[in-house]
């Protein structure tokens, strides 16, 4: 059988010599939970590549609420929240998620990436305009090209650029801006006093995409929105549940208004089975931890301010990085692979990220921080990440 597409596919080539070369650092198995310390290949490991960032994907009260769910409304829900996948977790889950972020609604999707995918693609027409951030996450840009609408990127986080594009927009035209809260990668904050400054002076509506703020920011982990006030002028925030949320699945906040229209509109949530109920029960009782144990937050900043001076004392570059998420610049593709894995013959468990995820020539270590780190969790890796460097001959800053 003459197969044009897989033939097409024959050609595609690059994972197979990573692999031949032994660096190959995706998809890797692990036999355990996202702890301080996991299992692969029968080896434990220092955990420093995991959003989840309070520690929360174990923990007992929240293992126990799935499993509960489970047994009241079984495995799955057999449907759309639209027509027959809607349970009353499901509800509850929503109101919470309102107060949580202080918006009047809230909607769940089975995950993040298909909440970015349905809200965005739904929310403007053709006649109006989507102003990104160039650093925006996959799930954005996806949304964006689903869109009928002309979408326009400024650069990252620079106030400047996003201004030269709203002036020269029409007044009267819907420009709906969008910039995730806490960057993925850069680990940075997105400078969001400029940005609602411009979009009360050129008449825009703000999205904020919170998935790694949430838990991490804010009064109670409310998220980027309410860590500057800003709870009154930002109309869209959306998040995940899988990062300081302990599950999968993912949801929008915003007006009455807004929520109704997506309601009956988003279609990856109307053609897509419902969030399962263990994962809804989850959400429910992380949020009850987060309340109740504030200490969480505070044991994660702490690890962060301590791994981000030992980084720099050590001389890595983690450039601009403002949360858990601390980024170590390598800015050399087959050298962030080889780093990667060494590391993990080391000990420790990270993540390579590369074009077309960062800018070309800013590949670098994914080095992210958890609360129940603890301070010698944080020297160990340290340690092997310096070991590592010098192997490799790469330069430090450290005089």
């Amino acid at each position: 059988m003459n197969n044009i597409l897989r033939n097409k596919f024959k050609t595609y080539t690059a994972p197979q010599e990573v692999i031949k070369a032994g660096i190959y650092p995706y998809f890797r198995v692990l036999d355990s939970g996202q702890e301080p310390e996991v299992i692969y290949k029968g080896k434990k490991l220092l955990m420093f590549g995991s959003n989840s960032y309070l520690g929360l994907t174990s923990h007992p009260r929240i293992k126990e609420a799935a499993i509960k769910a489970i047994q009241k409304y079984g495995t799955g829900c057999a449907g759309s929240r639209f027509l027959n996948g809607t349970i009353s977790l499901h509800i509850e889950l929503e109101q919470r998620l309102a107060e949580f972020v202080n918006k009047e609604e809230a909607l769940v999707f089975s995950t993040g990436f298909l909440t970015n995918l349905g809200v965005i693609s739904t929310l403007t027409g053709r006649h109006d305009y989507i102003i990104i951030d160039e650093s925006n996450h996959a799930s954005i840009i996806e949304g964006t090209r689903l869109s009928f609408s002309k979408v326009l990127k400024y650069k990252h986080c620079d106030i400047e650029s996003l201004k030269e594009i709203l002036e020269n927009l029409p007044t009267d035209a819907i420009k709906l801006i969008i910039t995730d809260g806490v960057f993925s990668m850069e680990g940075d904050i997105a400078p969001l006093p400029e940005i609602v400054e411009l979009s009360n002076k050129y008449n825009a509506t703000i999205f904020v995409d919170d998935a790694h703020g949430l838990g991490v920011l804010g009064e109670n982990g409310s998220g980027t929105v309410n860590h500057f006030k800003l709870d009154n002028e930002v109309e869209l925030i959306m998040g995940t549940f899988s990062k300081s949320l302990a599950t999968v699945g993912g949801f929008i906040a915003s007006s009455k208004e807004v929520i109704n229209y997506l309601k009956h509109n988003a279609r990856t949530l109307i053609f897509s089975a419902s969030l399962p109920p263990a994962s809804t029960a989850a959400v429910l009782e992380a949020l009850k931890i987060i309340k109740e144990e504030p200490e969480r937050i505070k044991k994660l900043w702490e690890n962060t301010h301590y791994a981000k001076k030992m980084l720099t004392e050590a001389g890595f570059d983690i450039g601009n990085s403002q949360t858990p998420i601390i980024p170590i610049y390598i800015r050399d593709d087959k050298l962030t692979f080889t780093f990667t894995c060494l590391l993990a013959e080391e000990g420790i468990f990270v993540n390579p990220v590369i074009p077309p995820a960062v800018k070309p020539n800013d590949s670098l270590i994914r080095f992210s921080i958890m609360a129940t780190h603890e301070k010698h969790h944080i020297d160990m890796a340290v340690e092997k990440l310096i070991k590592v460097a010098n192997k490799l001959k790469i330069k430090l800053n450290n005089g």
